[in-house]
């Protein structure tokens, strides 16, 4: 009960100071927005351009992590995370020690406190993070030897397919493991509840704060983890609450806007503007929650009481002038947000566009993947573009295969680059999809080639698995031999491999796929880029089409995901269903901008569930 009582109580004393409290959340974003994001930006620059590289992408990240610069560098921007992460709570915090309802005072203040405690900030953040990663070593290191050793044997994929015991049992372990960590984290954690607090106003140097905190606050912890589990409850409802009234309102507008696409592009705009700002004052007012819950755990750990603090609870509410004008301010920017980016939008989702369907392992859902009857599938239901894997194999030969070996494809122990042809003619590649498929054989790149020419492109990824011998140059020679020279795009996530291919052949199409990155990804030299849904935005089109680049996206498979991004301007769709994306793409062009837009804001934002297919078969 008194759990629940300490937390209404830092509720409503957040409550007391919302005005001063939002101002402050504004002006520490916008702070973390035009210094730290920018340092942090200069940060990676430097650690990149010290390894020789401008950007790096997927597997490159973890080597660069590992590297002395990649980890300094990783170092420094995650404490810089976690200063602007806690300077929203430091600077409440000072507000509610000052009682403070001065908004400019409060701010002036808690930013003084902030520009004069930097650097000790900074060293409190790095503190942390590296008490964390020493705790979190052994339990991450166990892990991946276990990992290591049960699921080192075979390719990944056949390991998520079928999840063999082997699996299971690493899963259990790993769950265990994972138990374990978050157990001993949140201790610890828990413990260092007021070393912030210690460094901040108890001038504790940063390296002793963490210490002192867990001894003040001996035989507590529970109480802590409690009071932070409800808070955090609390703050989940508020932004839950927010969420689904501003889900009605959009979903709403068309009903009141009709076909007026501008009025309707402007109307959404901004209310996701207010919706920002609804965000932006629960953050301030949960925040400020957790400020008064640290500093009534830091009060009564240590007796300190600042000669300013008066009792809040039952204070009438005073709304003033400053929060109205704060809130009309804000309806103010939703409106001119909305009317600035609502024209961009509107015309965005007004235009009908064609993007290039690009079948990923060929029809993959339809048919057994990368064998000869998904690809002829793929070209049977529209595709611009086959996409398969190449790898080489023990006599030289360039196959079609994803997997480092044949496990999931046919149950076999066998690597690609041990295998021979013979081994790959008696090798039944398609029964574990469905066995209509028994007689599919693994295709060579040249066998795929040839039954493309002149029906559609085939986009080549290099497989890399520490085995290659002449992969490019293999590739470039059967490429030649069955003339697809002009009908065919390179890509790999290995940028090396894309490298070597630009260097034997500079005037074919060359592109770069990135699962994750680090860096510019529009700036690297490449014809194009294929990136996850997760990495696409409108900034990053802007920014490759500047560049002459096109951009594809992977893998995409659901409806009114293809209309977003197909709006939001890619230049292809890599799609284990060819079909549905061509399907698609043509009732995107049939429906009125409205409704595209409205598609575009619920996949966004997730607000509303569209059944586009079941529409178009309707229709």
């Amino acid at each position: 009960m008194k759990v629940l009582q300490d937390v209404f109580a830092s509720y409503r004393a957040s409550l007391q100071f919302l005005a001063p409290f939002t101002l402050i959340h504004l002006s520490i974003r916008l702070l973390a927005a035009a210094v730290i994001v920018p340092v942090s930006g200069l940060v990676l620059a430097a650690a990149l351009a010290a390894s020789g590289q401008n950007v790096v992408t997927d597997q490159d990240i973890a080597w660069f992590l590992l590297t002395p610069v990649g980890f300094a560098g990783a170092l420094a921007l995650i404490s810089l995370s976690i200063v602007a992460s806690v300077l929203d709570v430091a600077v409440m915090t000072d507000t509610l020690r000052r009682q403070e309802h001065r908004v400019p005072r409060a701010l002036l203040s808690g930013l003084g406190l902030f520009l004069g405690r930097f650097a000790g900030l900074f060293a409190f953040a790095l503190q942390l993070v590296l008490r964390v990663l020493l705790i979190a070593a052994p339990f991450l290191l166990v892990g991946a030897a276990i990992a290591w050793l049960a699921l080192g044997r075979y390719d990944i994929n056949y390991y998520l397919t079928y999840r063999p015991p082997a699996f299971l049992a690493a899963a259990g372990i790993g769950a265990v493991l994972l138990a374990g960590l978050a157990v001993v984290l949140v201790a610890r954690l828990s413990s260092w509840a007021i070393a912030l607090h210690l460094f901040l106003f108890g001038r504790v140097p940063p390296r002793r704060s963490f210490a002192e905190s867990a001894r003040r606050l001996q035989g507590q912890r529970m109480q802590v983890v409690w009071r932070i589990v409800v808070w955090a409850l609390l703050r989940s409802l508020l932004f839950a609450l927010v969420a689904s009234i501003a889900a009605l309102l959009v979903s709403g507008a068309q009903q009141l806007f009709g076909a007026n696409l501008r009025v309707l592009a402007f109307s959404i705009v901004a209310l996701l503007l207010l919706w920002g700002l609804a965000n932006a004052v629960v953050s301030a007012f949960a925040n400020g929650a957790l400020a008064s819950l640290l500093e009534r755990l830091y009060r009564e750990a240590t007796g300190d009481v600042p000669e300013s603090t008066r009792v809040v609870a039952g204070r009438p509410l005073a709304v003033g002038a400053l929060p109205v004008l704060l809130l009309l301010g804000g309806a103010a920017v939703a409106l001119g947000g909305g009317l600035y980016l609502g024209g961009s939008l509107a015309e965005r989702v007004s235009a009908e566009r064609e993007v290039e369907i690009i079948a990923h392992r060929g029809a993959s859902v339809a048919r057994p993947e990368n064998t000869m009857a998904a690809f002829e599938q793929a070209l049977v239901e529209g595709a611009d573009w086959i996409e398969l894997d190449v790898q080489e194999t023990a006599d030289g030969e360039v196959v079609v295969a994803h997997d480092s070996d044949f496990m999931k494809m046919a149950g076999v122990d066998l690597k690609v680059w041990d295998a021979t042809m013979a081994d790959l003619a008696e090798m039944d590649i398609g029964s574990w999809f469905d066995s209509a498929y028994s007689g599919e054989r693994t295709p060579t790149l040249r066998e795929v080639l040839l039954a493309t020419k002149g029906r559609g492109k085939v986009l080549i990824e290099l497989k890399y698995y520490g085995r290659d011998i002449a992969l490019e140059p293999r590739v470039v020679e059967i490429v030649e031999e069955t003339g697809m020279s002009a009908d065919i795009a390179v890509m790999s996530l290995k940028i090396e491999g894309v490298r070597k291919m630009q260097a034997l052949r500079p005037d074919w199409t060359h592109g770069v796929l990135a699962a994750t990155a680090v860096g510019d990804l529009s700036a690297l030299d490449a014809d194009f880029l294929a990136v996850n849904t997760g990495q696409v935005s409108v900034d990053l089109i802007r920014r490759t089409h500047a560049q002459g680049r096109k951009l594809y996206v992977w893998t995409v498979n659901d409806p009114v995901t293809m209309v977003r991004l197909i709006s939001m301007g890619v230049d292809g769709l890599i799609t284990d269903e060819p079909a549905l994306a061509r399907q698609v793409m043509e009732a995107r062009n049939q429906l009125s901008a409205p409704e595209r837009l409205l598609l575009w804001v619920s996949d966004r934002f997730r607000l509303k569930s569209f059944d586009l297919v079941a529409e178009e078969a309707d229709a």
